[in-house]
């Protein structure tokens, strides 16, 4: 069986070259899948010209199609989001939409596209708001087909107010964040590996049903 590809999507407001601190969080989950022979790739979604819309194509040079094929071949998608004023970020909502616009496309066996795929979310801020931007997320990926396993919401979260982040403050030695990081891990590749030998049977979730 080939080994399972993980695709990490990046929604920090930073471009490249910048240090994203929901990037070196996510870097803990990466470590894991690199033990267990799990492919990742990181996309830093600010690299690219996403425009807003609810479609798979929206021309005029939309780099969304491009990202879109890695979707498609990953078995582990990722949304990895900073937290502003309690929400995800903007581009972690653009990500969501753009996925939502190819809703509507199939797998080989005419269930949603998103299906035998597994779900998961990064996310870091030095505010509250992580348990209320992995429940947006996770929602939203449930419901255009992504399977969700258990505690597969890893955060860090400073003090109140402005202050230190992710990788200034240390967050790499938060017992609670370093047990999330591993449950995050091997329960997405747990059940992915699962969906490999045993995908979800097309009866009842067929699309033209």
């Amino acid at each position: 069986m080939p080994p399972l590809k993980a695709l990490f999507l990046n929604a920090s407001l930073k471009k490249s070259g910048e240090p994203s601190n929901t990037e070196g969080l996510a870097q803990e989950v990466i470590d894991i899948y690199n033990e267990k022979g799990v492919k990742s790739e990181v996309i830093r979604l600010a690299d690219y010209n996403i425009p807003y819309g609810i479609a798979q194509d929206l021309g005029e040079g939309d780099e969304w199609p491009q990202i879109f094929e890695k979707v498609k071949e990953a078995d582990i998608v990722i949304l990895a989001s900073p937290i502003w004023l309690g929400e995800k970020s903007s581009l972690a909502t653009v990500a969501i939409e753009r996925l939502n616009g190819s809703s509507s496309e199939t797998n080989e066996k005419g269930q949603a596209i998103y299906y035998n795929k597994v779900g998961g979310v990064v996310i870091t801020g030095n505010e509250d708001g992580a348990k209320h931007v992995a429940s947006s997320i996770l929602y939203a990926f449930s419901h255009l087909g992504f399977l969700i396993p258990p505690n597969v919401d890893t955060y860090w979260v400073g003090e109140a107010g402005p202050g230190p982040s992710y990788m200034d403050e240390g967050g790499q030695e938060n017992e609670f964040t370093k047990s999330h990081v591993k449950m995050l891990a091997y329960n997405t590749m747990h059940l992915a590996n699962i969906l490999k030998k045993h995908p979800i049977p097309a009866e009842g979730n067929v699309m033209e049903e």
